[in-house]
């Protein structure tokens, strides 16, 4: 299943004029970052390796230009931003999903590095304002990222730590999630999750109602982390995981 697609426009590598311009995309982005965001973060860490090091600071300021809806002189890392497609070529870039499994799926037949990162950066822009700050930091971390292009990079993007591999779930509701591992009912999750289920830095999902308080979340995290643990019954295989779940369930709860 096509979760999120991005497609980009380009010249041709051994074209005399450099162009990049975007297509048709589909970036869900609510709750930011989204499948959209995860996928635009995702290009740039699949490409970033291979674009001139000198242009990354150039890169940076252009992801602040587009952020903020500012004017962006032309061109950037030797392309030019345009509207028309006529005449370039077309490449898609796409995040899927196989039951809980998301994946990447990039189209490196014909398009520079450079203009593969520049359509995921002027997508940010065709965004909702109210989205773009935080689908671009999704795209600040693909440029910083060092690592395997897989599920961790996935897990990254959307915001857990690193080293975490979630569900497609997870993922795309990460308060929703993280109220479940906790075992806070149906009232609990509809309070924390009714602002497009984003977390609250600092004050975990209180601060829009009756959810649970950074007290109530604190107590409930550490009975089920007792419990979790093989020496008070929990199960030896899954215990691990199971602490791992209850680790970040928190952190995302409380900021």
């Amino acid at each position: 299943m096509i979760l999120a697609e991005l497609e980009v426009y380009h010249s041709r590598p051994v074209a005399p004029t450099r162009r990049v311009a975007l297509g048709t995309s589909m970036l869900p982005v609510d709750p930011p970052p989204g499948f959209g965001g995860i996928l635009l973060g995702g290009v740039v860490a699949n490409y970033i390796g291979a674009i001139d090091p000198d242009f990354i600071e150039d890169l940076t300021k252009l992801t602040t230009q587009v952020e903020h809806g500012l004017r962006v002189s032309q061109p950037r890392l030797r392309y030019r931003f345009q509207k028309d497609t006529v005449g370039l070529q077309r490449s898609r870039n796409r995040l899927l999903g196989e039951g809980d499994e998301l994946r990447f799926s990039f189209d490196d037949a014909s398009a520079d590095p450079a203009q593969q990162i520049l359509g995921a950066v002027y997508a940010v822009g065709e965004l909702p304002l109210r989205v773009r700050s935080a689908v671009m930091g999704t795209l600040r971390r693909g440029i910083g990222w060092q690592g395997p292009i897989g599920a961790e990079l996935i897990a990254a993007l959307a915001g857990f730590d690193r080293g975490s591999n979630r569900s497609a779930h997870a993922l795309s509701h990460p308060v929703e999630w993280a109220l479940e591992v906790l075992a806070f009912d149906a009232a609990d999750l509809g309070a924390a999750t009714r602002s497009n289920g984003a977390p609250r830095n600092g004050d975990g999902p209180s601060a829009s109602g009756p959810g649970p308080s950074p007290t109530e979340i604190q107590r409930r995290y550490r009975r089920l982390l007792i419990e979790a643990h093989p020496d008070h019954g929990g199960d030896q295989d899954d215990a691990a995981q199971r602490i791992a779940d209850l680790t970040e369930a928190r952190r995302i709860l409380l900021g």
